[in-house]
């Protein structure tokens, strides 16, 4: 089981079953990106695999990033599947990075047959260096969306649902909620377990949980 608890800030998920994907659904601009980030952080102090699925960022800048969150953890293992490596002229390429590193790199974060080939290929690399229990953070698929249609990514999302749960990980990916109408959300939200939705509150970032437990949890500073 993964204790996502002291990131979340709420008990409602201190014991979620691998396999579990959750969506991080909120506005722009609220750090959903940097909380599902931060998750996987957590994970990789605790001994868990980190994989980082990334459709705005260069795998070198996710790379150094991480590395500053979990500075002091040794034996980070930590995989990138760089969606936007078209044209890139980065310093990791594909099979030629340090030990702990497992980076694959697609063409266009419209290509989800290519990304999925990399998440398979990052989460094998993983297991076969020994991390059995791992987090997923897939950002966004809100810069999916606009390269194909709502149902291409449920149906994404859904078969990734299950590589995780093979794969005994857990998984959360990110949208953001303005940018898409509310048919294109409840179709999305459909392929997940839980839902955590973030708003900007009077003190700053808040959020609540839903889907994992019996009723939505009570909105939380985060």
């Amino acid at each position: 089981m993964y204790d996502l608890a002291s990131v979340l800030k709420t008990e409602a998920v201190s014991n979620v079953r691998p396999g579990t994907s959750i969506l991080i659904a909120g506005p722009a601009m609220t750090g959903k990106e940097s909380l599902a980030i931060e998750i996987l952080a957590e994970g990789s102090r605790n001994g868990d695999g980190a994989l980082v699925v990334s459709t705005g960022d260069s795998a070198e800048n996710i790379v150094e990033d991480y590395r500053d969150r979990v500075a002091g953890v040794s034996n980070l293992q930590l995989g990138v599947v760089d969606c936007r490596a078209e044209g890139s002229n980065g310093s990791l390429a594909d099979g030629d990075t340090p030990p702990g590193l497992h980076v694959h790199k697609v063409s266009s974060p419209g290509d989800l047959t290519g990304i999925g080939i990399g998440i398979t290929k990052c989460l094998e690399a993983l297991h076969g260096a020994g991390a059995e229990n791992g987090r997923m953070a897939l950002v966004s698929l809100s810069t999916m969306l606009t390269y194909t249609d709502r149902e291409t990514v449920f149906k994404f999302c859904h078969v990734l649902s299950s590589r995780l749960d093979a794969a005994g990980y857990v998984g959360v990916f990110t949208i953001d909620s303005g940018a898409h109408d509310d048919q294109t959300l409840q179709v999305i939200k459909q392929a997940f377990d839980g839902l955590v939705e973030i708003r900007d509150g009077e003190s700053g970032r808040e959020g609540r949980v839903m889907g994992l437990t019996d009723g939505p949890t009570d909105w939380t500073a985060l």
